[in-house]
Formats: structure tokens, C-alpha cells, sequence
């Protein structure tokens, strides 16, 4: 979620270079991301080649910052 945070969109070739995991493993994850609404997906194609893109939703960077939230004041409360 980060890396989407941090990019309007992004391909499933940049994500799987940036995370530095197979395939299947990005797949599966980007799946159930997808499955609670916090990622969209579009299909194109870039010639003749397929392209898939990935964005944040609005409920995924809402849960997407109250997560930050989270671990922030858990940091901030064990000083």
C-alpha cells in the first residue's frame, strides 16, 4: 500500500520490481486489496502488450492512513 500511496499509479511490473516478490505472490496480495475496495485495477493495452495499473481508492488511503496513525502513536507511546 505504501508504494501506491506514494505513486498515483503503478503496474504490476513496477510493483513486483519494488516489492521484490514473484508473481503469484503479488498477485494474490493485490487480489485481497482489491477484494476489501482499497485498490482499483484498470486493463489497457500499451501496443500489444497488456498493461495493468493499480491505484489507491479512497477507502484504501483512509485505512491506509489510519494504519500510519496506528503505529505512529504506538511508537510515540513506548518512549
Amino acid at each position: 500500500m505504501s508504494a501506491l500511496a506514494a505513486n498515483d499509479t503503478l503496474d504490476f511490473n513496477s510493483l513486483k520490481e519494488f516489492l521484490d516478490v514473484t508473481d503469484g505472490n503479488l498477485a494474490s496480495h493485490l487480489k485481497a486489496i482489491e477484494k476489501e475496495n482499497f485498490i482499483k485495477v484498470k486493463k489497457t493495452f500499451i501496443g500489444r502488450k497488456p498493461n495493468t495499473q493499480y491505484f489507491m481508492t479512497k477507502a484504501g488511503k483512509t485505512a491506509f492512513e489510519t494504519h500510519i496513525n496506528a503505529l505512529e502513536n504506538l511508537i510515540r507511546s513506548q518512549k
